[in-house]
């Protein structure tokens, strides 16, 4: 059994050049794979191993005076997360095009609990998702709205739809609560009155409260593709095949690179489609020198 850890802090990191370049170093040299993206406002990453090795991880981290109290949100897996390690500098922890925004002005931090209380006692609520829409195509919050995009700088045009929504009682999540900082702190900006995040995201809820208000599978930025949480069958899927309609949570990358679309689709038509997503791309020249998924 291995583990994932994934983890964020918003703090001012004087030289994020210096630090990515020794924490690359200490997590080579003790055997860890997996992602760091470091910058000027923060940290945030998965490091994927050993119970050992996770635990040597977040001790060596909160090392650190400025990430004594980082949180690490924690999932068991049998499947392999991660193959290299990377620590890169970025311009943002998290692409969002919020640059001027504030994560500290965010909305108020709901724990699952509280949002189970919600669910439970009919709360008048408007729940939204702030991931893309592959990721909420497989798997999602009961009622949530799931603004189509493809990438998080997009969320003011979806702000700017939600805004007959601003008297309600706003909830934001995403998978482990990074992009709702930000997300929810330009809602606050732009006069949205009830805002508030799920704290610690997806992972948080359904490690606590599986099979009951997530719905389908968690799209996640690894090796593992998805993880799927619900033991109830009505609760497994909220996608299905794009090819034969059976429900299921797993995607490729279409195998024509000049294509390469995210398709949702079941491993048997996967292999009958060649990993393509029609006859144009199966006749293609210009695909991946090996499969992927």
């Amino acid at each position: 059994m291995y583990k994932v850890i994934s983890f964020y802090k918003y703090v001012d990191v004087e030289n994020p050049e210096s630090f990515a370049e020794e924490h690359l170093d200490w997590c080579i040299k003790n055997g860890l794979k997996g992602k760091v993206y470091v910058a000027k406002e923060g940290i945030s990453g998965s490091i994927f191993g050993t119970e050992e090795q996770t635990d040597l991880y977040k001790s060596n981290l909160k090392s650190y005076g400025m990430f004594a109290d980082i949180w690490f949100k924690e999932t068991d897996t049998e499947q392999i997360a991660f193959t290299k390690m990377h620590v890169r500098i970025k311009e943002e922890v998290v692409n969002s095009g919020l640059k001027n925004i504030d994560p500290r002005n965010g909305g108020k931090r709901l724990t699952p609990g509280e949002l189970l209380k919600f669910y439970k006692e009919g709360t008048d609520f408007v729940i939204v998702d702030a991931r893309n829409w592959y990721e909420s195509k497989i798997g999602r919050f009961k009622n949530a709205v799931t603004p189509g995009i493809t990438h998080f700088r997009e969320w003011t045009k979806v702000v700017e739809s939600l805004k007959d929504y601003k008297d309600k009682k706003i909830v934001t999540y995403c998978t482990g609560g990074i992009r709702c900082e930000k997300a929810s702190a330009y809602m606050v900006k732009e006069g949205f009155k009830d805002v508030y995040q799920l704290d610690g995201g997806i992972i948080n809820f359904i490690n606590k409260y599986p099979d009951t208000y997530w719905q389908g599978s968690m799209f996640v930025f690894d090796d593992r593709k998805v993880v799927e949480p619900n033991t109830k069958e009505e609760l497994k899927y909220v996608a299905e095949c794009e090819f034969c309609g059976k429900p299921t949570s797993y995607y490729i990358n279409c195998h024509n690179i000049d294509c390469d679309r995210i398709i949702i689709v079941c491993h048997d038509c996967k292999i009958d489609n060649d990993y393509c997503c029609n006859d144009e791309c199966r006749r293609a020249d210009n695909k991946r020198d090996k499969y992927y998924g």
